[in-house]
Parts: structure tokens; C-alpha cells; sequence
């Protein structure tokens, strides 16, 4: 049998498909969802329905986006399924979660084994959408997890780390060997749990600052933040915020960035008044 089918699906490359195949985590992953009746339930990339179906029994209705036209149309003629499915065959990447929440008149709860070549640019455009939002649980590459939960003076460290921050609590779930898979990756798992917060620790004035300021220091994370950052601010402007001039990308705290974001869009608005 060829390794890339799984259920009589041929798993696409292109769309990043591996497809959930182990009850006992599939079990765990259904459990940390917790999902419930009258809640509005999100599926991004149900596949095979590993835990479309399961999830389907605690509920009456279950709307999945899925971009695989065949996968879509599986979905709509299963047994157990059709009754209570809403299918968005769309790229999650194009989808208003804002419009989706109105809609269900109240904040989605997101989960999915998002696909692992998208899921670093899929989780910058659902921040977007953070105050429709209750939660997200998602399995992603044990690799990303680490990045959205590293802390400061971490390798792991970076951009992805501290915008996920800025916008959500973030709760690793659990681990997942490749096992678990058909077909198997070649990287570990893990499970996370994203709760956007309901009032920002720390706000930014214009996220476009927060965007670009992370940007211009964690793609020059070998630099000094005097050097990375150094078209935005001058040193004297960076010691007068309290930046050690010295320091780097990964040794700034998310609170940090937001200041260093709050005193770009000021000049910047200033200068552009």
C-alpha cells in the first residue's frame, strides 16, 4: 500500500496533509477541546474527520474548512456527519474569522492538525481575528510549539513568540510522536492551546509597529538591538526607553517590544501629521 494513502485518500503534499491516526491522542486532544452544545466549534483541515467525528458527538453542529475538494465532499457524505456539518472549502488563509463569529453570534472556538507548511502564516492571520475568538487548540510541529511558548534569552525565542504572546495565553497541551500519523513526519508533535486575552497586558497604539519592530531585530537576531534597530531608533532614543543597547533580539520582553512599538507609532504619527 503506498505510504501516502490513508482511508482510500491519497495524502496531498501540497497541502501539507498527515492525517491523525492514534485513538488514545486523538482521545487526549478531543478531551482538552472539552467541546460542548450551542458552542460555536471551528475545525481548520478536518482530513479524514480523526477528530471531526468524535468531536461531532458532543455537539449539534460543527462548521470545518477544509481546502481539499475531495476531502470536502467526503465530509458532506459521511453517515454521521452530514446532518450536523457546515464545509467552508476554502483556504483557511482567505477565511473572515470576524464574519464567521457574526454569524454564530458568538466567539468561535478554533481547533485543527493544521498543516504544518502553512501554520506559522495561518496563526499571524488568525491573530487578526483574536477578538472573535474564545480559544484555539491546535497540533502543530513540536518545533513551532516551542517558539509560541519560548520566554526571553531562548534560542526558540522570536517574532512568532512574541506576537503570539502579545495576543494570547499560551498552554502547551500535549506531545505527539509521529507514529501517530499516516503518513509519519519526520518531526515530533505537540498539541497547544491559545487563549486570546480578553484585555491586552500590554497594548500597542499600531500593531503595524509591533510588526515591523520584531521584523528588523529578530531578522538580524546576531546584531545589537543599537545596530538591528537602528533605521527605527537611535541609541540615545533606545537608552531614554531603558534599552540596553547591547542587547538582542531574544533578550527583549514582549513588554519591551509593545513599549519600543507605542514610542515608534508616536513619532511616527507625529511625523506624518
Amino acid at each position: 500500500m503506498n505510504n501516502r494513502m490513508h482511508q482510500g485518500h491519497f495524502a496531498r503534499k501540497r497541502f501539507g496533509q498527515n492525517f491523525l491516526n492514534d485513538e488514545n491522542v486523538i482521545e487526549n486532544i478531543v478531551a482538552a477541546i472539552q467541546p460542548k452544545k450551542d458552542q460555536a466549534l471551528v475545525e481548520i483541515g478536518p482530513g479524514l474527520a480523526a477528530l471531526t467525528l468524535p468531536v461531532s458527538q458532543y455537539v449539534d453542529h460543527l462548521t470545518v474548512i477544509e481546502i481539499d475538494r475531495d476531502l470536502a465532499t467526503r465530509l458532506l457524505e459521511n453517515p454521521f456527519l452530514k446532518d450536523k456539518i457546515n464545509v467552508i472549502q476554502q483556504d483557511a488563509m482567505t477565511v473572515d474569522f470576524t464574519a464567521l463569529a457574526n454569524q454564530m453570534n458568538q466567539p468561535l472556538r478554533v481547533f485543527g492538525n493544521l498543516p504544518y507548511n502553512i501554520s506559522t502564516p495561518l496563526m499571524f492571520h488568525l491573530f487578526q481575528f483574536t477578538h472573535a475568538i474564545s480559544d484555539m487548540h491546535f497540533m502543530l510541529q513540536k518545533e513551532v510549539v516551542n517558539r509560541l511558548v519560548a520566554a526571553p534569552n531562548s534560542k526558540a525565542y522570536g517574532r512568532l513568540s512574541v506576537m503570539a504572546q502579545y495576543y494570547c495565553q499560551i498552554i502547551p497541551v500535549l506531545e505527539v510522536p509521529p507514529y501517530a500519523f499516516k503518513p509519519a513526519p519526520k518531526v515530533d508533535s505537540a498539541v497547544v492551546k491559545l487563549i486570546p486575552y480578553k484585555s491586552l497586558p500590554h497594548p500597542v497604539n499600531d500593531i503595524r509597529a509591533l510588526s515591523r519592530i520584531t521584523t528588523e531585530a529578530f531578522n538580524q537576531r546576531r546584531k545589537t538591538i543599537r545596530n538591528s534597530l537602528s533605521n527605527i531608533f537611535s541609541a540615545e532614543s533606545l537608552t531614554n526607553l531603558g534599552i540596553d543597547l547591547d542587547a538582542r533580539a531574544e533578550n527583549l520582553s514582549v513588554e519591551q517590544y509593545c513599549q519600543l512599538a507605542n514610542a515608534y507609532s508616536k513619532t511616527y504619527s507625529i511625523m506624518s501629521e
